[in-house]
């Protein structure tokens, strides 16, 4: 009105948040949810440090090291940085497939959220940023693992963390744009089904060069291999190209995931 008194319209029309302010809402809503699930976050790096004892430490009792890059690796300073790579994945595949599933199908989080000045795009966003966060907590933990080891050579690991977020990154959107296709717990077999083999072959145990051409070509377009090539470049200090396209194929991947799953929150959120 004229006189600057609030109208009973503009009293209730919901206040418009910011994307940042949005997102830091969400990432609060789920540090509350988690605040008695803490060891998770403490433990979930653990299965890369079993990997990087068992197979990296003992088998490199039998194997001294590989070549990488034109240069002689010890072979579990070479399994290391792999390791750290699939800490990034597996921290950000948790929250965006089975916990993402959980909310959207049974607990009607999301429901809830929209209720709130909150957009499909807020949420998918504040999601995609828990599983960030996850994911880098893992990684965070499991480097200074490598550090007290030392399996970090070179001063260009400082890069290696936020190599970490766009591993976790590419992970939990195309976790999220998957899942949001899922009708039952029993369509996470599928992600077993990729994970594990993925794990097992992005060149986290030996050369992608041991490959015949066809499959290593298949290999080197798994967003697995494209961050455990990156973390390896970058704790090595044996840095090529290959490291500038892995950041923007990861970052592509992270967008386009990104974008699937705020249209698809669209559609199954607000019909």
């Amino acid at each position: 009105m004229a006189d600057g008194t609030t109208t009973p319209a503009t009293a209730t029309r919901p206040r418009v948040m910011t994307p940042v302010e949005a997102m830091l809402r969400i990432l609060d809503r789920n540090t509350i949810a988690y605040r008695g699930a803490w060891p998770l976050f403490v433990t979930g790096f653990l299965e890369p440090v079993l990997y990087l004892f068992s197979i990296g430490i003992g088998v490199g009792k039998l194997v001294e090291s590989f070549e990488f890059h034109g240069q002689p690796v010890p072979y579990a300073a070479f399994v290391a940085p792999a390791m750290l790579a699939a800490s990034a994945m597996n921290g950000a595949l948790l929250d965006s497939t089975f916990n993402m599933f959980f909310k959207l199908k049974y607990d009607k989080v999301y429901d809830q959220m929209l209720a709130t000045p909150l957009t499909t795009s807020d949420v998918a966003r504040g999601e995609v940023a828990w599983c960030l966060v996850r994911g880098g907590t893992y990684s965070a933990a499991f480097l200074l693992v490598m550090l007290a080891m030392g399996y970090v050579g070179s001063w260009w690991a400082l890069l290696v963390l936020p190599a970490t977020l766009l591993i976790a990154l590419a992970t939990a959107a195309v976790g999220m744009a998957v899942t949001t296709y899922f009708t039952s717990w029993q369509d996470f077999e599928k992600v077993t089904l990729v994970q594990l083999p993925m794990f097992l072959f992005s060149a986290t145990f030996f050369p992608v060069s041991a490959y015949p051409a066809g499959v290593r070509w298949l290999v080197e377009l798994t967003p697995l291999y494209r961050g455990v090539v990156l973390c390896r470049e970058l704790t090595t200090g044996l840095l090529t190209w290959g490291s500038v396209f892995s950041v923007v194929y990861l970052a592509a991947i992270g967008l386009l995931g990104l974008r699937i799953v705020r249209r698809r929150f669209d559609g199954l959120l607000l019909k």
